[in-house]
């Protein structure tokens, strides 16, 4: 029998980027808040102290501060025919754990979606007739704009100091800037990080070719900088210890950096750490929520009543968190009824690896976002007609890192160890740079998240299962995006260079990225969306879902930048809420 707390006005499941901002902003409206957190307190001073933080075994290796598979995991196959299996040790992602949650170990890379990407498909309909749309498509459009997010956009921005270089402000296209980004009303906070000799010879490369690069946005800043909630951070010294790794030197954007140092001076804000919240407790006919459920570490279990539930988790726990409160329809993918767990997207990567033969570079002169980019070939910037995908990728020449015991590239055919393993590292650590795509992944009906049948986690809850598979459009989309690469990776100079394309069904064994999107998707239609345009959830109008798994389908970005600006339109939503609970948006 759990035991009742007294009543909170609001209850926030998850303590990373957005809980913390919707803490914040909430708390210092008055609001009595409690936010549940799963994992241990993180702060900058504590455990990520420039004497310890750069220990590569301890945090990349053994994934000190990433959620352990006995916490959490999940059962993971390709298709529905395959049985699902538990993921025993965290590869293709790395969920964090504790205070921060992913925005601790991030790399920092904060781009805008595309205005187009926010009306794909009526945009590529409209284009090109509905004919290019993959088979067994859910893609749909968002229920926002780019217009409607842009002043959300640039809040979060300047919260986290993003360097970079606009490309177009109020309509105008800057020079040096990504000419393809919509309009923004003024220019990133602080100027981009100083690029290396790699991201010269691609700046040159692809100018040469035609193209437009620009400097990355990055959340590893540049200069000296104090936000808007009175958090001040140091320039970045391109330590090369930033994804995996919380920062030491205050100069990666994360919530220890930029919200907790004033959330926790507010004194109606309270924090429960190493609290698993079991369920979103629901009124008697289902349609209110009461609060939560939830496990200390101890193991006793507590009911917080409160007036509006804020689920903050890591997307993919998102949906489970749902699924387990019987908080909307689970999505059926026989009959293609049902939203919960909806188009579960990922993330693709392919690229060219170019070795030189004059050329020294320094890799160990990082940062997770310092790079050189171009946008030519993301979203619809390009003719699709010819090609017969959807979707696009940015493209990059970066080092996020030259750390000594993950970092020794090396030619293919290479033995993987002895002497000439030893040679090959040496003759090419400093000789070898890559063009990287990251591209957009579709959202299909048989890519999904729903519960295992036969797989429970410690407390007895059935495990989430992952069906996903990537789909012949994202092959077609990758391996075009690779030649690309190639193209500008041998017009740079490079001796030889190694294509890297995507080939084979995904696995979950080998790190790709944590940019796991879906599950409780945005939407216009109840029928096809689990949330409203304002991440309010259809069924019940207290509780709102943040992070992304509210998005439809995955652009070719990282998302985190998307996510900050989503946080800030919920937030006025639930003002708005406040003042009249009630749904935002009628059926």
């Amino acid at each position: 029998m759990a035991r009742r707390l007294p009543r909170k006005d609001v209850v926030i499941v998850g303590l990373g980027w957005t809980g913390s901002i919707l803490a914040y902003e909430l708390s210092r409206s008055g609001l009595e808040v409690v936010a549940l957190e799963r994992g241990p307190w993180r702060d900058t001073a504590s455990d990520f102290n420039i004497g310890t933080a750069a220990d590569e075994l301890r945090y990349a290796v053994r994934h000190d501060i990433f959620l352990r598979p006995k916490q959490e995991t999940l059962t993971m196959r390709n298709n529905p025919s395959q049985t699902a299996l538990p993921i025993r040790k965290w590869g293709s992602f790395l969920p964090g754990n504790g205070v921060g949650g992913a925005g601790v170990h991030w790399n920092g890379q904060t781009w805008r979606f595309l205005p187009d990407d926010f009306r794909i498909r009526s945009h590529m309909i409209e284009r090109y007739g509905e004919a290019i749309l993959p088979e067994g498509n859910q893609i749909q459009d968002w229920p926002v704009s780019y217009e409607d997010l842009e002043p959300h956009y640039d809040k979060f921005e300047r919260v986290a100091g993003i360097s970079g270089k606009a490309g177009n402000i109020k309509g105008e296209v800057q020079p040096g800037g990504n000419p393809f980004e919509g309009a923004r009303e003024r220019d990133y906070p602080t100027p981009p990080m100083r690029q290396g000799y790699a991201q010269e010879l691609f700046t040159k490369a692809a100018s040469g070719m035609g193209l437009h690069p620009f400097p990355r946005p990055s959340a590893n800043i540049s200069i000296a900088y104090t936000n808007p909630y009175g958090c001040s951070m140091a320039p970045c010294t391109y330590c090369g210890f930033c994804e995996r790794f919380g920062c030491a030197n205050y100069s990666k954007a994360s919530p220890q950096t930029c919200v907790l140092p004033a959330l926790v001076r507010e004194p109606t804000f309270e924090a429960r750490t190493e609290c698993e919240v079991m369920h979103v407790n629901l009124s008697g006919d289902g349609k209110m929520a009461t609060g939560v459920t939830y496990v200390d570490a101890s193991g006793e279990e507590w009911e917080q009543p409160g007036d509006l539930v804020l689920i903050c988790a890591y997307s993919l726990f998102n949906v489970r968190l749902l699924l387990l409160s019987g908080i909307g329809r689970p999505f059926d993918p026989a009959t293609g009824e049902g939203v919960v767990g909806r188009n579960y997207a990922y993330q693709t990567g392919s690229g060219s690896t170019a070795f030189f033969e004059d050329a020294k570079f320094n890799p160990f002169a990082a940062a997770g976002s310092l790079g050189a980019a171009l946008d030519d070939y993301n979203s619809d910037n390009f003719d699709h007609g010819p090609h017969g995908f959807v979707g696009g990728a940015n493209i990059t020449c970066a080092y996020t890192n030259g750390r000594p015991i993950l970092y020794h590239p090396t030619p293919r055919g290479t033995p993987t160890w002895g002497s000439a393993w030893k040679k090959a590292v040496h003759d090419t650590y400093q000789r070898v740079t890559t063009v990287g795509a990251q591209g957009s992944v579709m959202s299909y009906r048989n890519n999904y998240l729903d519960l295992d049948p036969t797989y429970k986690d410690p407390l007895g809850r059935p495990l989430m299962r992952m069906t996903f598979d990537y789909q012949d459009n994202e092959r077609k989309m990758a391996n075009w995006m690779a030649d690309r690469c190639d193209e500008i990776a041998k017009a740079m100079g490079a001796k030889t260079t190694q294509i890297g394309r995507l080939v084979g069904p995904w696995s979950v064994v080998p790190y790709q990225t944590t940019h796991n999107t879906g599950g409780t998707i945005m939407g216009s239609d109840p029928r096809t969306s689990v949330l409203n345009r304002y991440l309010q959830s259809w069924d019940v109008p207290n509780v709102f879902v943040t992070g992304a798994s509210a998005f439809p389908q995955n652009a070719g970005y990282n998302p985190t930048g998307t996510v900050g600006a989503l946080t800030y339109w919920a937030l006025d939503a639930i003002f708005d809420y406040l003042k009249s609970p009630a749904p935002l948006v009628q059926p």
